[in-house]
């Protein structure tokens, strides 16, 4: 069963934003990735398939495919994990997380299913409203 990764997607405000935000970092390079402080443990569980779900402004409201997960050291010395991304941005769910620090583990049965196989057209309606829909219960 394959693990996925749950963080919060600080400074982004909405998908837009993220998408944007993306764009920018991959200007120049041939990767995208981010570097976190701690490594996954249970690096196995999580390639090939696992995902890093982004949490922004309290939902859970996409996830990026993990292509790889790179052992790093930082210029003070201390190692770090490079997540390594296919580079595809896909919509969930939007469902409700507190904010945490650093990552978590998230199951395969906890995650949101994508927003294309849960709602047809749902893709469609701006995020504002699907932020409402989410909080009603009603997506």
């Amino acid at each position: 069963m394959t693990l996925h990764i749950l963080k919060l997607c600080v400074g982004v405000e909405t998908l837009d934003h993220m998408h944007h935000w993306i764009s920018e970092c991959r200007k120049g390079r041939d990767t995208l990735d981010h570097v976190t402080r701690m490594f996954p443990r249970r690096k196995d569980e999580i390639l090939p398939n696992g995902s890093l779900f982004w949490v922004i402004k309290g939902l859970i409201l996409c996830r990026q495919p993990i292509a790889d997960l790179e052992a790093v050291r930082g210029d003070d010395g201390i190692e770090r994990c490079r997540i390594v991304f296919k580079p595809k941005i896909i919509p969930v769910r939007p469902t409700p997380r507190r904010a945490f620090q650093g990552w978590r583990y998230l199951a395969e049965e906890d995650a949101p299913p994508d927003l294309a196989k849960t709602c047809k057209g749902a893709a469609d309606i701006p995020e504002k409203m699907r932020r409402e829909l989410a909080e009603l219960g009603l997506l």
